[in-house]
């Protein structure tokens, strides 16, 4: 419980914090985006309410230090960007690694919900998970969009790179330091 718990109070903190990230994006999809996952977190509250009672339990908080902590450095972010070109890419980078801790942290507690053989729960966790899931993608979308460009100062107004064309570029490719990494292990290996 004491990851619901946590959960629980990352969601009630992100629904206060989103409001300021959307005003901070200069951005009009940016804000557009932040204000529509501002009012599917208010719902994520009362899934997770409906989940403590699937549970057998009343919805309480635990103070949720990763999401304290992420939410300082999107504030920080929204500063130290302020007028900047990169305030954009700078809060959706923000934005996604609190995504990526729910979407971690949410994925951990539908599968033990599942084993735990508390469907209601599971199936809520679940709705939740791949609406973060959902977010997450669409703020990647925007960032390839243009919002990465105009961080760099190459914006196109009003043009937009087709997903193929991101693919094929090379400088676009998602980086695998990992495989980088052993690659370079079994080179020295040898």
């Amino acid at each position: 419980m004491d990851e619901l718990a946590d959960m629980y109070d990352a969601e009630q903190r992100i629904v206060r914090a989103l409001p300021k990230m959307a005003k901070a994006a200069t951005s009009p999809a940016l804000r557009t985006a932040i204000l529509s996952h501002l009012k599917q977190t208010e719902g994520h509250v009362k899934k997770l309410e409906r989940v403590f009672r699937a549970c057998g339990e009343k919805p309480k908080g635990k103070k949720c230090e990763a999401t304290v902590g992420l939410l300082e450095e999107a504030d920080e972010i929204a500063t130290d960007f302020k007028g900047s070109p990169a305030i954009n890419a700078a809060l959706i980078s923000a934005a996604q690694k609190v995504e990526h801790y729910e979407i971690a942290t949410y994925g951990c507690l539908h599968e033990w919900a599942g084993l735990l053989g508390n469907d209601t729960a599971s199936g809520l966790l679940l709705a939740i998970l791949d609406e973060e899931k959902a977010a997450n993608a669409s703020l990647t979308e925007l960032a390839r969009n243009g919002d990465n460009q105009d961080a760099l100062g190459q914006g196109n107004e009003g043009e937009t790179e087709s997903p193929a064309a991101a693919r094929s570029n090379p400088a676009r490719r998602p980086i695998r330091p990992v495989a980088a990494a052993r690659s370079r292990s079994a080179a020295v290996a040898r």
